[in-house]
C-alpha cells in the first residue's frame, strides 16, 4: 500500500514526467554522439586508404582493406559463437534462481494459510518430504549416457 502510495505522489508531483524527460534527452544526445563517432571513424578509414592508396597503389589498398574488414567480421563472428555457450549457461543459471525464489516466496505466502487449515501441518509435511525424497533422489542418481550403454556392451 505505502508503493501505491509513493507511486501516486510521485505521479502527482511531476517527478515521473521529469525523469522521462531526462532519459529522452540523454537519448537524443547520445544517439547525436553515436553518429558523430562514426562519421570521424569513417574519416579515419577514408584517410587510411587514402594514404595506403598513395603508398602501395589503389590496387593493393582496396584488396588489403577488403580482406582486412573481412577478416575483423570473422573474428567477431567467431568470439561471439564461442561465448554463446557460456552466455546460454549464465542465462539458465539465472532462470533456476529466479524460479527458486518465486517457488520460495510463494510457499511462504501460503504457509499461514495452509497451517491455519484443517489438515494444518500434516498438508504441509506431505508435500514437503516427497519433495525432499525427490531432492535426494536427483542428487544421488546423474544420468550419464556414455557410461549406459558402455555397460550393456560388455
Amino acid at each position: 500500500m505505502a508503493m501505491l502510495a509513493s507511486l501516486i505522489s510521485g505521479l502527482a508531483s511531476g517527478e515521473i514526467a521529469a525523469a522521462v524527460r531526462r532519459a529522452r534527452t540523454a537519448a537524443i544526445v547520445y544517439a547525436l554522439a553515436a553518429l558523430a563517432a562514426l562519421c570521424g571513424l569513417g574519416f579515419l578509414v577514408g584517410a587510411s586508404y587514402v594514404w595506403v592508396a598513395g603508398r602501395y597503389g589503389p590496387m593493393a589498398a582496396c584488396i588489403g582493406f577488403g580482406v582486412g574488414f573481412l577478416v575483423i567480421a570473422g573474428l567477431l563472428l567467431l568470439i561471439h559463437q564461442l561465448s554463446a555457450g557460456a552466455r546460454n549457461r549464465r542465462r539458465a543459471q539465472r532462470r533456476n534462481a529466479d524460479m527458486k525464489a518465486i517457488g520460495i516466496t510463494a510457499a511462504l505466502a501460503v504457509l499461514p494459510i495452509l497451517l491455519k487449515g484443517r489438515g494444518g501441518l500434516g498438508t504441509i509435511l506431505g508435500p514437503a518430504i516427497a519433495l525432499a525424497a525427490y531432492a535426494i533422489y536427483r542428487e544421488n542418481v546423474k544420468p550419464d549416457a556414455d557410461n549406459s550403454d558402455a555397460g550393456e556392451a560388455k
